[in-house]
């Protein structure tokens, strides 16, 4: 397989995986997803066809499918697939905010990340994990608040769907530490996403631990294509420590807000 064919099988994948439990619709070139329960715009966003060429009124009917469900007009995707997407869209005002690093799993790792001394990694699957890998995910990404039963109600979908999730915790108290997942597999492709570790147990190397084990795990499973999407040149670090290698990146874009 080659990288060029690994980029449109996980853009078909992104296709599957992104209107689960989202609105979406068909709008000119674009799939649009919208989430019914949160503006959060990292919810919300579009995705192009393989080589699409958007016309000025396809981008003026994704932008105005956004606004009338007060959502922000927005897309991810991998540019080098859709080359002609960018230019058009910043022609219609959209602005890039971020270009994350795109990578795959290769397995190729020098030394294994043990377990941190003291923690615990499980694969989550009764009530009180559940509740504990959204305790977890939402401390880490700093949200305020408890953890919703929401949430937990959507990490119980993914994972009747497939998903494998993984829970970090203290051996003694079974405090949360830390959780991760690889979504629901497509065709041999899975995504690893939302690795997040509470403050207090930072810096012990319990991201990288869950990072191999989700990756060796699907893999185990028979997915030939694991990827994820770091947000960061640190996390870049960290994942490719964890055997991932950088093949392309991901384009996050929006419309100006003034």
């Amino acid at each position: 397989m080659t990288a060029a064919a690994d980029l449109h099988r996980i853009q078909a994948y992104l296709r599957v995986a992104a209107p689960r439990g989202r609105d979406h619709e068909r709008i000119g070139p674009f799939l649009a997803t919208f989430n019914r329960d949160t503006d959060n715009p990292y919810l919300n966003y579009a995705i192009p066809d393989d080589d699409a060429k958007p016309s000025p009124s396809d981008i003026g009917a994704l932008v105005a499918a956004y606004r009338a469900r007060d959502r922000k007009p927005r897309l991810e995707y991998i540019p080098s697939i859709a080359t002609d997407v960018e230019p058009a869209l910043r022609a219609a005002r959209f602005d890039v905010e971020n270009r994350t690093p795109l990578m795959i799993y290769s397995g190729n790792v020098s030394a294994r990340r043990e377990v941190p001394d003291g923690i615990e990694l499980v694969s989550a699957a009764s009530d009180e994990e559940l509740l504990g890998v959204a305790t977890a995910q939402w401390e880490a990404y700093e949200e305020e608040g408890q953890a919703p039963q929401r949430v937990v109600d959507s990490l119980r979908r993914s994972l009747d769907a497939g998903a494998l999730v993984a829970l970090a915790r203290d051996a003694e108290t079974r405090e949360p530490a830390g959780a991760g997942l690889c979504t629901s597999p497509q065709d041999g492709v899975t995504e690893l996403t939302s690795v997040g570790v509470r403050e207090r147990f930072r810096r012990r190397g319990i991201a990288e631990s869950m990072t191999h084990w989700l990756a060796d795990e699907m893999s185990a499973r028979g997915m030939d294509c694991v990827f994820l999407m770091a947000d960061s040149e640190r996390e870049e670090r960290i994942y490719a420590r964890a055997g991932f290698e950088t093949v392309s990146e991901v384009l996050h874009i929006s419309l100006k807000t003034s």
